[in-house]
């Protein structure tokens, strides 16, 4: 009879333990939102002239939002190939105007904030971004301007 309580009191407590496990496994991602699919170079370099206030794409996501839900790596790998374009494009401009290397910080600040602390694929994306200032002029106007800009778009990207 003992063993038969214990054995109902480990079972008892095991199903507790594993409850929160169990329903943390179970619930939904959320999707990636068509709005991240479908941007193409010319919307996201629009989102970013409109930093940090409202630098949204057409229906409300964040570009941080974006790498945050890329499931998989081909979400992540077109994600990558338009923000990476897009920081190609800023990079060009950045030593000569200052906007564009505040949108070029802002952008990989949003990407650090889509891919959070663990990194992963998502932290792959923001170390390519990031290089895109490491062949930067020292000129440091230009790194203040992407500094601040990287600030703005951890908090609001």
């Amino acid at each position: 009879m003992r063993r038969v309580a214990t054995a109902r009191a480990c079972t008892a407590v095991f199903a507790v333990l594993s409850t929160p496990v169990i329903f943390a496994g179970c619930g939904a991602e959320e999707p990636l939102p068509q709005a991240c699919l479908q941007a193409g170079r010319p919307e996201v370099l629009q989102v970013l002239r409109g930093a940090p206030d409202r630098a949204r794409l057409s229906d409300g996501t964040l570009l941080s939002t974006c790498i945050d839900r890329a499931e998989d790596d081909a979400e992540l790998q077109n994600l990558g190939i338009t923000f990476v374009a897009v920081a190609d494009a800023l990079t060009a401009r950045s030593d000569r105007d200052a906007r564009a290397a505040y949108e070029l910080g802002f952008l990989i600040g949003a990407a650090q904030r889509g891919a959070g602390p663990t990194g992963g694929t998502q932290g792959e994306l923001v170390q390519r971004l990031q290089q895109a200032i490491a062949f930067q002029a020292e000129a440091s106007a230009v790194r203040s301007e992407v500094e601040r800009g990287m600030a703005a778009g951890r908090a609001s990207g």
